[in-house]
């Protein structure tokens, strides 16, 4: 009885957080430690540095790309800056970095998703400074490899292409707000780290799945017109 109270104060104390700082995946100002928001940043390290590598060499072979990059980039701010109400009273969002993913693969989107993130802390008050690491590595690299991996799986399977980025997208988000649950979990766990988990998991799940799955369906939609009328620089890229 004593460990479903704590459960319950956990979720409420949570819940009331989260109301105030509407964040969701977004990690907001003060809610991780000084000590994990610095390992957060450090692990980002290198996947930033290999980004800048990778989009230096896709412009190199495709100039013309650079068109695709920055809109990817554009739909990821659009689509992680709409946050939709939860349960809780807090919110939840969609992610936006599959598309980027599958188009110029994870480390890239990397780079996308860190300049996203840090132009909504600042500009939207979205997220924070001090949490950047942590939502750097959840929303843009996370996710992003996610959905690159489940892209190129699904195309060596001879499946469609709008099936392998509907799936894609689907997952990178989901995972986005899985990964986002463990950082919280890891950093706040009185009660014991299973059951913080399953209460960080369990706030979002109800309005997450199903914005996963918008997200999929909107990404199809997108991928579509883009292989429409930009199909050489896709070809460049060596996404078809």
């Amino acid at each position: 009885m004593n460990k479903k109270i704590k459960m319950l104060s956990l979720f409420a104390a949570v819940a009331c957080a989260l109301t105030f700082s509407a964040q969701a995946m977004h990690i907001a100002e003060g809610y991780l430690p000084v000590s994990w928001c610095i390992g957060w940043y450090a692990v980002c390290i290198p996947f930033i540095a290999a980004g800048l590598h990778s989009i230096r060499k896709k412009l190199q072979i495709s100039p013309r790309s650079i068109t695709l990059l920055a809109m990817c980039g554009a739909f990821a701010f659009v689509l992680s800056a709409l946050k939709i109400p939860s349960v809780t009273g807090s919110c939840s969002h969609m992610t936006g970095v599959g598309l980027g993913a599958i188009l110029f693969g994870p480390a890239a989107t990397s780079v996308l998703g860190l300049i996203v993130l840090l132009f909504q802390a600042i500009l939207l008050a979205h997220g924070g400074l001090t949490t950047l690491g942590a939502n750097v590595f959840s929303m843009a690299i996370v996710g992003p490899f996610v959905s690159y991996g489940i892209y190129r799986f699904m195309r060596k399977t001879k499946l469609p292409a709008a099936v392998g980025v509907f799936f894609a997208a689907f997952l990178g988000d989901l995972l986005t707000y899985v990964t986002t649950a463990f950082e919280m979990a890891f950093a706040h766990n009185a009660i014991g780290f299973s059951e913080s988990l399953a209460t960080f998991l369990g706030i979002f799940a109800v309005t997450q799945i199903p914005l996963a799955i918008a997200e999929g369906l909107l990404t199809v939609v997108v991928f579509n017109v883009l292989e429409k009328y930009t199909a050489n620089e896709l070809r460049d890229l060596r996404v078809l």
